[in-house]
């Protein structure tokens, strides 16, 4: 197993439940690590009994050393600030790795400061050369690069599903790059484990609520990926909103045509030719919207194309699974290529339905 040992750190948030859970069905991977701050001391049937892992391992403080001697890659799934606190020892210790949170998803450690200045506050950094190597983690864009990398940093929710449906027609100049607007739905289990009353069951069930509606933090995350496709500036209006259910999320991504002629069958033409290579997106007929549903605990996006002939929009449907294709899956799709594995190797496509 050289090679292939996982260190999952924060495994018993969400992010890291779902990373062991996937890691559970890898024929290549093996679990040799668990760490967290909290549960340090526990043994992991004792925290965890319903996930049981091969090994019982106790969880340990995520001491590098430690962490090092015993895997060869680490997912961090910790808070925004933290990962940035190991990740530097990790490197240094030549562990790969792959983060789920937001430290290294800026290019600079001053743009991070700034959309994160709550964090920023609390934990000082001065890792700015990892924030320019990191590699943006999203795999059907970067595959390339990410065989290559020590460390990436895996987009966030919104991000993945906004930027799946995009960059398809900003890289080939289709919409006019002012004025996208998406609208994003997502369930309660985006906003993590840790106790939020707006997270409550009495909170959160039978209601739809937006918020961050002005500045939310991964509208400037988007706007830099589309940015790098466009080859301009790009600004755009993102508002995401809480859905009464638990996972999966709904982006829907608005663009004004440049071409009034093309039709919803030449987009999802031009779609299917973007992701024909990638098992991992799937483009549904014209007429065929996605369902959150569909997607259910598997690392698939489901995208679907209308147009609009009267208005001259182009409107993108995309669905994924929050805490898989949007957090832990496409981590894992991350480690699958720094350890040379294809980059679907052991992850789930298709859902158990309903």
């Amino acid at each position: 197993m050289a090679g292939k040992r996982v260190a999952v750190i924060g495994a018993s948030g969400y992010g890291g439940l779902q990373t062991l859970r996937l890691l559970q069905d890898h024929p290549e991977f093996v679990v040799t690590f668990l760490g967290g701050e909290r549960s340090s001391g526990k043994r992991w049937s004792e925290l965890v009994p319903f996930l049981p892992l091969p090994h019982d391992l106790v969880v340990q403080s995520p001491d590098p050393a430690a962490i090092a001697a015993a895997a060869d890659l680490a997912v961090l799934s910790l808070p925004n600030g933290l990962a940035a606190q190991l990740a530097p020892a990790l490197l240094e210790l030549g562990v790969k790795v792959v983060d789920l949170s937001a430290d290294y998803r800026y290019r600079s450690l001053e743009q991070w400061r700034e959309v994160y200045a709550a964090e920023a506050r609390q934990v000082p950094r001065s890792d700015g050369e990892l924030c320019a190597e990191a590699v943006y983690g999203l795999v059907e864009w970067e595959a390339e690069r990410l065989r290559s990398a020590r460390l990436v940093a895996a987009p966030g929710c919104f991000p993945t599903a906004s930027l799946l449906a995009l960059l398809p027609f900003l890289q080939q100049g289709l919409i006019d790059t002012s004025g996208i607007v998406i609208d994003a739905k997502t369930g309660a289990s985006g906003g993590g484990r840790a106790a939020k009353e707006h997270l409550l069951l009495a909170e959160a069930s039978e209601a739809v609520a937006p918020y961050g509606v002005v500045g939310h933090r991964h509208t400037s995350e988007i706007e830099q990926q589309a940015s790098q496709a466009a080859g301009q500036v790009i600004q755009l209006q993102f508002t995401p909103h809480l859905m009464p259910m638990v996972r999966g999320l709904l982006a829907t991504v608005y663009g004004r045509l440049r071409d009034p002629g093309l039709t919803a069958d030449d987009c999802t033409t031009l779609l299917r030719a973007a992701y024909r290579h990638q098992p991992t997106v799937r483009v549904l007929p014209v007429g065929t919207y996605p369902s959150t549903k569909w997607v259910r605990q598997t690392n698939c996006c489901l995208l679907s194309v209308q147009v609009d002939r009267r208005t001259g929009q182009l409107i993108v449907m995309s669905a994924i699974d929050n805490l898989v294709k949007g957090q832990a899956g496409q981590g894992v799709q991350a480690l699958n290529l720094l350890a040379g594995l294809e980059a679907g190797t052991g992850l789930p496509l298709l859902p158990f339905y309903p």
